[in-house]
């Protein structure tokens, strides 16, 4: 990512921002609310076109990841909500993308499908539908839709995974089995993921480094161990929660 810029009329949401992520990277991006972490994430998803920059996946050729390309880079977007398809299986919403390519097995689909399930705790539900499980149930269930191994993709292939607010709202227990649930994902699909919280166990326990976006752009970029103790005014406004600092409770 070069000087990615996303922008609404005058208003730069994200402002030439750039990073470069490393194979295994656990990345949390932080920062108040509205400064443009989702909207990285949209635009790293194919959701949202950039108005400027480059943008190159896995080494993609193409500047921008979009849904038209033939062979898109493995991006999985997990959402805050679930995102189940209610007239869906389990089995139908976990093994969906597979199915759609067209040259993948009803066979292979399916115990790529339960060998998914089995990596985030769940049995014997792959025939019910999203409505007949529990809201953390339903939640493993994405985890699961998101780490589907593509049997027709090369072993080189890497995915990246983001994970949009995956612990809001949840307690404190549940939330320690979505964080686990994110680390295990993202080893056991052999990739990246990035996370965006406001939640201080989600970014400790999720990331091995931190990003603060604040104005459009990335005002500092290091370790988890270095993001606990930082003096920077930034992370440790975020860190402490004070109204003091540059960081100024009418601009978000």
């Amino acid at each position: 990512m070069l000087n990615l810029t996303m922008q609404w009329g005058s208003n730069k949401v994200l402002d030439q921002i750039n990073l470069k992520m490393s194979p295994g990277e656990r990345i949390a991006i932080v920062g108040p609310s509205g400064c443009g972490k989702s909207t990285l994430l949209r635009v790293l998803a194919g959701l949202l076109l950039p108005s400027n920059g480059l943008l190159k996946l896995f080494g993609n050729t193409q500047n921008y990841l979009r849904l038209d390309q033939e062979d898109p880079p493995d991006v999985r977007l997990v959402f805050q909500n679930p995102a189940l398809l209610a007239s869906l299986t389990v089995e139908e919403n976990v093994g969906f993308l597979l199915k759609q390519s067209g040259d993948i097995s009803q066979d292979l689909i399916h115990q790529e499908v339960i060998k998914s399930l089995r990596e985030v705790g769940l049995y014997d539900v792959a025939d019910k539908f999203p409505g007949q499980l529990s809201g953390g149930m339903q939640k493993r269930v994405s985890f699961a839709r998101a780490l589907i191994n593509n049997p027709t993709k090369t072993k080189n292939s890497m995915p990246l995974l983001l994970y949009d607010e995956p612990t809001a709202g949840l307690d404190p227990v549940a939330s320690t089995r979505i964080e686990d649930l994110i680390v295990q994902t993202t080893s056991v699909a052999q990739g990246c993921s990035i996370v965006v919280s406001h939640v201080k166990t989600t970014i400790e326990r999720t990331s091995n480094r931190v990003l603060m976006l604040y104005d459009g752009r990335f005002q500092w970029d290091g370790s988890i161990e270095d993001f606990r103790e930082n003096k920077n005014p930034y992370v440790e406004q975020f860190r402490t929660g004070s109204l003091q600092g540059p960081m100024q409770p009418t601009e978000f």
